[in-house]
């Protein structure tokens, strides 16, 4: 789609009002500033400079312009041209109906319809199951091979988990550097092999390290696992902003939030499916492998390396549209230098600083509910404490179902209506759960409403930091968002549980509470003047 920057704006401006009085403000009305960005602003599909594909084709297989003014290649139309031929509809003055428009806009099917998006989707339904699975394989293993009878396994899983935390306050943002000038296909295939790979190769590391004298009280093939970990979180850290980055390549603006709906979804359901059928799984497979090869005790590895493979297979059928020989001409990344570039950005474009404080927010809350579901399961009668799990399967339950509304009926909205209607919902559901502490059923209830709002406050707001930000800043800014979200996730583990001590559980909610209707009026105030819109 070809970008008209300002330069074009003073020509082209009055022309188009006169056709249709809409287009005075862009493609989305009065909700865009014409005087700070693009009309109808959509990243191109294969560079990062804002030349349109010479060959009038998208990757998400829908028609582009043949040409324009600014492409070396072009056919010399100019900008007024190449927007008529974008937006037809916007410059018909027959008065022809637009029908079905509902059912080509809202909902799944336009993005289960797009081959590529369907590639992308499959891919993270493999790769989503992998991560959640690989904690449980973990602790599998070590309860197997490292735990001594009448310990306990905390301080192992712990160490666990500090090792795939590191790689992402170290590595989130200088991963988004290199996602800029990488090939974004090239890293979600590659990260799914690699890490695939590296969990294969557990069984024979362990294997051979078996009689191996310990280290500073440690088993060696502990040390295995631990190195191990650390490889797998530091290639999530590349395939994270990848990820996201590649949508706005794929998905058609429109779709966006579609598209971001069902990837939470799909996020939100792995998160379920895998920690409650992991054990399970894990199971399953060792006694399967264990049948074929003749009880060889490698089947846990084997599901979850080949889940990692799978995904990275299906991910060869994505095409984004890159083309490989710009890539190739960019000279290597200043590291330091383009992290200062995307705080630069993220400084000057308020709505994305907003939208990603929104984020930071709504993950820290997430991060001190799961502390904070333990001392909700410990007093009630109903469940022990072990059993928080079902808590926190009943905000996911909630997200998920949030999603799946928002991806039908939350086009009609602007993203700031929906972070702040969200952002109420929320505060309103944290704070009544302290008062129904003791009561099970209505705690759910209020834990599955509070991941619902937290769903029409989250994905609105991904996807506004999709569509604002060019493709050349992408990776950078989705580094970043990976790594300030790591950080709110660690800090809230440390101090909520603090908190409820000297505060008390309903205070701790009540304070829960307030970061949300906060975070949510933020991006209200900042947004109130041309929060996009999803065209209809």
């Amino acid at each position: 789609m070809m970008r008209l920057f300002d330069s074009d704006l003073d020509v082209q401006m009055p022309m188009l009002s006169q056709l249709d009085p809409n287009l005075e403000g862009g493609r989305y009305g009065t909700d865009m500033q014409v005087d700070k960005k693009p009309i109808d602003w959509q990243p191109d599909d294969d560079t990062s400079n804002g030349y349109s594909n010479s060959n009038g084709s998208n990757p998400n297989g829908s028609k582009g312009h043949n040409g324009s003014s600014n492409h070396p290649g072009g056919n010399g139309n100019s900008g007024k041209v190449a927007l008529a031929s974008e937006n037809p509809d916007s410059l018909d003055l027959s008065e022809k109906p637009a029908p079905e428009v509902e059912e080509t806009t809202h909902g799944f099917w336009p993005v289960l319809k797009n081959r590529n998006f369907l590639a992308l989707w499959s891919g993270q339904v493999f790769s989503q199951l992998a991560d959640k699975v690989y904690l449980v394989l973990m602790i599998a293993l070590i309860a197997s091979r490292f735990q001594s009878e009448g310990q306990t396994i905390s301080g192992w899983v712990s160490s666990i988990m500090i090792a795939f935390t590191i790689p992402a306050v170290l590595f989130g943002s200088v991963a988004g550097v290199y996602v800029d000038r990488w090939s974004k296909k090239t890293v979600l295939v590659a990260t799914n092999l690699l890490r695939g790979g590296l969990v294969l190769i557990l069984p024979p590391l362990l294997w051979i390290s078996q009689g191996w004298s310990p280290f500073a009280g440690l088993p060696i093939g502990f040390y295995m696992l631990l190195g191990i970990t650390f490889l797998v979180s530091t290639l999530t850290q590349f395939f994270a902003p990848a990820e996201q980055a590649v949508i706005p390549l794929i998905v058609e603006r429109k779709h966006l939030l579609s598209a971001n709906s069902l990837y939470t979804t799909t996020m939100m359901a792995s998160v379920i499916i895998g920690f409650a059928v992991g054990e399970p799984l894990l199971q399953l497979a060792d006694r399967l492998v264990a049948w074929l090869s003749g009880n060889l005790d490698i089947g846990k590895e084997v599901i979850v390396g080949a889940s990692y493979a799978i995904a990275g297979l299906l991910l060869l059928l994505l095409k984004t549209g890159e083309k490989g020989d710009h890539l190739e001409q960019q000279e290597p990344p200043h590291v330091w230098q383009d992290i200062k570039d995307g705080l630069r950005y993220l400084g000057q474009q308020g709505r994305v600083r907003a939208a990603l404080i929104q984020l930071v927010v709504l993950f820290s809350i997430f991060a001190a509910l799961a502390v904070l579901a333990v001392r909700l399961a410990e007093i009630m009668p109903a469940i022990k404490s072990s059993q928080f799990g079902f808590l926190l399967a009943a905000g996911g339950i909630g997200m998920g179902i949030g999603a799946t509304i928002l991806g039908y009926f939350g086009q009609r909205f602007s993203r700031a209506q929906l972070a702040l209607c969200g952002s109420i919902g929320m505060s309103a559901s944290l704070a009544a759960i302290p008062l129904f502490a003791w009561e099970l059923v209505p705690t759910l209830l209020m834990l599955v409403a509070m991941g619902g709002f937290a769903a029409i406050v989250g994905i609105p707001m991904q996807t506004a930091i999709q569509e604002e930000t060019p493709e050349e800043m992408r990776g950078k800014v989705f580094g970043l968002q990976n790594n300030a979200v790591n950080i709110a996730l660690s800090l809230p583990l440390a101090l909520a549980g603090v908190a409820e001590t000297l505060f008390g559980l309903q205070v701790v909610f009540v304070g829960l509470a307030v970061m949300a209707i906060a975070g949510g009026t933020l991006t209200w105030y900042i947004s109130r003047e041309g929060s996009p819109k999803t065209p209809q």
